[in-house]
């Protein structure tokens, strides 16, 4: 097991599966004792036994990052538990519905989506700046997307949701910058997650191959791609980078 983080305390949401727990396994394996949190049960506690068969100290949380109640929670299970949050890696988010803004874009979409991918960011946020003051500060990154930065037909309440990530986490950035406290994004491509299956389907689809085709570098990014820009982010080799964006994306947004 390495050590860069050794010592450290990361709490991953939206651990049980794809990036998150990509990442929660990533950290436990660079030294960082890691708190997975999801809505479901039966893949966290999967996700905790794989980091403590790896030699790594682990435990799941279940929890709602749309429900305050829940973070609040979270947060002091892990300060109770391992007594300190350096990192904390807010990777909890939905897709909701796809469609033109005259169709599926419905209130209830809009809810569904900035209730978990915003306002679950932004409760995070406030509890974990919180615990990680009383220690000296920390790092927390924050998942975001290309969509992000730019917009996509048919998607628009999930791009202005991410595009809300962006705008809370620069905000948050320098509001804690002198306190110890870094803020950073990271911005996947299309990565192989479940999540893009089920928007482009199994196997060698017409519209794998087109969206595929639509980043420079000719495929899909994986999770252990992006888990190891938050590994980098939460490190002290980020030390001086707060308040930006890590894109990894095959190229996509320098097109």
């Amino acid at each position: 097991m390495n050590t860069a983080l050794e010592n450290k305390v990361a709490l991953v949401t939206g651990g049980t599966s794809g990036i998150g727990k990509a990442a929660a396994l990533a950290l436990a394996q660079e030294g960082a004792k890691v708190v997975v949190s999801g809505r479901r049960e039966a893949e966290g506690r999967a996700v905790e036994s794989a980091i403590k068969k790896a030699g790594g100290k682990a435990i799941f949380v279940k929890a709602d990052v749309s429900r305050e109640a829940d973070v609040k929670a979270l947060v002091d299970k892990t300060v109770a538990e391992f007594g300190r949050l350096d990192i904390a890696f807010n990777n909890a988010g939905i897709e909701g519905q796809m469609g033109l803004t005259t169709d599926v874009q419905t209130a209830e979409n809009f809810d569904s989506i900035f209730n978990i991918n915003v306002k679950g960011v932004l409760l995070s946020m406030k509890h974990e700046a919180a615990a990680m003051l009383r220690n000296g500060g920390g790092s927390i990154i924050n998942t975001s997307s290309i969509a992000g930065q730019i917009g996509l037909a048919g998607a628009g309440v999930y791009v202005a949701g991410k595009h809300a990530v962006n705008g809370l986490s620069k905000s948050a950035a320098l509001e804690f910058a002198r306190k110890g406290i870094r803020v950073n994004t990271v911005s996947p491509g299309t990565i192989q997650t479940d999540m893009i299956t089920r928007m482009v389907g199994e196997g060698e689809t017409e519209a794998r191959k087109w969206w595929e085709n639509q980043h420079p570098v000719g495929r899909f990014g994986t999770v252990d791609e992006v888990a190891a820009a938050v590994v980098w982010l939460a490190s002290p080799a980020a030390s001086f980078v707060t308040g930006t964006d890590i894109a990894v994306d095959g190229g996509y947004m320098a097109q």
